[in-house]
C-alpha cells in the first residue's frame, strides 16, 4: 500500500502528516489478486483509525507508532478481508511532511 497520509495530533492540534508506505504479508488463503479490490477499504480503515486515535509517538512528530499502526491494520484486515488473510504489516517507509522544528521537546 503506497502513500497513506496519517495525521500527527498532539495537544488537540494537528502538528504534522506522515506519509507511510506499507507491505502486507498475506496468509495462505489470500492472493495479491484477491486483496487488490480490498486495498481501498483497508486504506480507508487505516486513515479513519489514524484520525480517531492518532499513531503519535510522544517525543517525535516526524514518525508514527509502528506497533499501533500494525495492530490497527491487522484488526481491520481481519474484518475486511477475513481472518488470516494478512499475517503481518511491514512499514516500508515513513516520510514526514515537516522534517524540522516539530519535535515535542
Amino acid at each position: 500500500m503506497p502513500g497513506v497520509g496519517l495525521p500527527i495530533i498532539a495537544g488537540g492540534r494537528l502538528r504534522n502528516y506522515v506519509f507511510v508506505s506499507l507491505r502486507l504479508h498475506l496468509g495462505g488463503s489470500a492472493t495479491p489478486e484477491s486483496m487488490r479490490p480490498k486495498e481501498a477499504f483497508l486504506r480507508d480503515a487505516l486513515v479513519r483509525a489514524g484520525h480517531r486515535t492518532p499513531f503519535t509517538v510522544p517525543d517525535d512528530w516526524r514518525v508514527i507508532d509502528t506497533a499501533a499502526l500494525s495492530a490497527s491494520l491487522m484488526r481491520s484486515a481481519a474484518t475486511i478481508a477475513g481472518r488470516g488473510s494478512v499475517t503481518r504489516v511491514e512499514i516500508v517507509s515513513q516520510a514526514p511532511r515537516r522534517r524540522t522544528g516539530v519535535t515535542a521537546g
